[in-house]
């Protein structure tokens, strides 16, 4: 397979007495989309900032392509381009002002930094506020401009740091379709986001941290396989009973119940089981059906469960049963 694009081995950072990354490991294979999710304080931006040379670890090594963050890090830094969450660019510049000054920070020569600069503009569609001051840009352009930044010395590595936050869908949409494009031209990206959905539309794996620890490495996909007991059924009623909760929690089988918007989600192992006994208890409270759905588990039902977030209408928390493996031996320490 070769060496891996991106490499934590036994990763570890204190902080005094506090342990906010406690000995992870995965692999990311080059050209791959690999999700890095998990709740807030749950260590994603202390391994990021391991992984890119900001952060040496207390214990552990890193690997890019082969080289040592720590021992080797002028190399490892040749290797990535970083997105942060929030667009470092200067607002006062011209779009063409920050990409060429991007270029002389990683030392290309001046005309390696136009050609590139405007291979980059017009690939992401940004060509014809080339020469426009990025403060007139709005929040999506300011997005794909940073990007632009990050790529200028032609990485091999990508790391993006929640790279929708705040974007409406259309800029959403653009982005995701970008990060695509980049992944089939075998630029490894890590990207951490706490879009869910996101997540399960781009990564080919994702892995899941919590308490410092990775709880789960593994496809979108085998992951929700892994957590069939958060199939759901979901109902809305035009009105709602006023006991609709605690007739749903009444179900054989029936977990919890929460509230999504104007509707209703009992979560069982047997969704499909419920549907006839709230047809009649729709009928019987003469409260008409809108829609009634059967759910598989989600991505997102995944990550609630596995970082033991999952509310009820008790109030209760469930503990996940079991965990996603990680998928082809790409390594991962379970809690």
């Amino acid at each position: 397979m070769g060496v891996p694009a991106i490499e934590a081995r036994e990763l570890t950072r204190d902080y005094g007495t506090v342990r906010a990354v406690d000995h992870v490991s995965f692999t990311v294979q080059p050209g791959e989309v690999f999700g890095f999710l998990g709740p807030n304080g749950a260590g994603k931006t202390t391994t990021m900032r391991m992984l890119t040379t900001l952060l040496e670890p207390t214990s552990g090594t890193a690997l890019l392509n082969g080289y040592d963050v720590v021992r080797q890090g002028y190399q490892a830094r040749l290797q990535f381009g970083v997105v942060p969450e929030e667009s470092n660019v200067y607002r006062e510049l011209t779009g063409r002002a920050n990409l060429l000054f991007a270029g002389q920070l990683h030392r290309l020569l001046r005309q390696e930094r136009e050609e590139r600069a405007l291979e980059l503009v017009t690939r992401f569609g940004l060509d014809q506020v080339f020469d426009t001051l990025v403060d007139t840009y709005s929040r999506g352009m300011r997005r794909k401009l940073t990007i632009c930044m990050a790529l200028m010395h032609r990485p091999k590595i990508l790391f993006l740091d929640e790279p929708t936050a705040g974007l409406d869908v259309r800029g959403q949409r653009s982005i995701a379709e970008s990060i695509r494009q980049l992944s089939d031209e075998r630029i490894t990206i890590l990207l951490t986001t706490h879009q869910i959905e996101e997540a399960s539309q781009l990564c080919g794996r994702v892995a899941i941290i919590n308490h410092g620890q990775i709880a789960a490495i593994d496809t979108p996909e085998n992951l929700k396989q892994a957590f069939q007991s958060v199939q759901s059924v979901e109902v809305a009623f035009d009105p709602s009973p006023e006991d609709v909760v605690e007739y749903l929690k009444r179900l054989p089988g029936v977990t919890s119940v929460v509230r999504r918007g104007d509707k209703w989600r009992a979560y069982a192992a047997d969704p499909g089981g419920l549907v006839p006994a709230i047809m009649e208890y729709a009928e019987q409270r003469s409260a008409p059906l809108v829609s009634v759905n059967t759910l598989g588990p989600s991505l997102e039902d995944v990550f609630v469960q596995i970082t033991e977030q999952v509310p009820s209408v008790e109030g209760q928390h469930r503990s996940p049963s079991h965990w996603g493996k990680d998928s082809g031996g790409q390594g991962g320490k379970g809690p």
